[in-house]
């Protein structure tokens, strides 16, 4: 009975991180947002690392519209161990007004977990993305690479609200 006990307290943390959709309290969301414009192609250019990315590399996020109004999400990357590309497509559905750029994301199921974006460019050409809580964050560009300058913008940024910039792992891309 006790190794159920220890299941049933697993499976419940699990789903309660994998189901929270809501923002890390003291993080600002982007408001005043345009989904038209983020849509599109964006580069994983580091990352908190995490199972389902782990060890990939040249990761690209792809987002255009559903026709339920959601967006599509296509996350691809390559995994040189096995010599092949892994994709994986998810939806995503705004947990407010789409003036705020927060929305709730599913890879798997019924399973929704948060997507904030909290740091953008006027012109979208970068973003500084981060989940339900300070274990997930990723930094995405319209580029393969960023300028010294932007990548010291977004650390600055993510390390004054509280993420571990320590542990970014910097993505190969071509």
């Amino acid at each position: 009975m006790r190794i159920w006990s220890k299941i049933g307290v697993l499976v419940s943390a699990v789903m309660s991180v994998a189901c929270s959709v809501t923002p890390p309290a003291d993080v600002k969301i982007v408001n005043n947002f345009e989904l038209n414009r983020y849509l599109g192609t964006w580069y994983e250019v580091a990352r908190l690392d995490h199972s389902f990315e782990s060890g990939l590399e040249q990761v690209t996020a792809n987002y255009s519209m559903r026709p339920d109004g959601g967006v599509k999400i296509i996350n691809r990357g390559f995994n040189p161990k096995k010599q092949k590309w892994q994709e994986s497509e998810g939806k995503g559905y705004f947990t407010g007004p789409t003036s705020r750029a927060a929305l709730k994301v599913s890879f798997f199921g019924p399973f929704y977990g948060g997507y904030n974006v909290i740091e953008l460019d006027k012109d979208y050409q970068y973003a500084l993305v981060c989940g339900p809580n300070k274990s997930y964050l990723w930094i995405l560009s319209r580029t393969p690479t960023l300028s010294e300058d932007v990548k010291h913008k977004l650390l600055n940024t993510a390390q004054q609200y509280g993420f571990d910039i320590n542990q970014l792992i910097w993505v190969k891309q071509p």
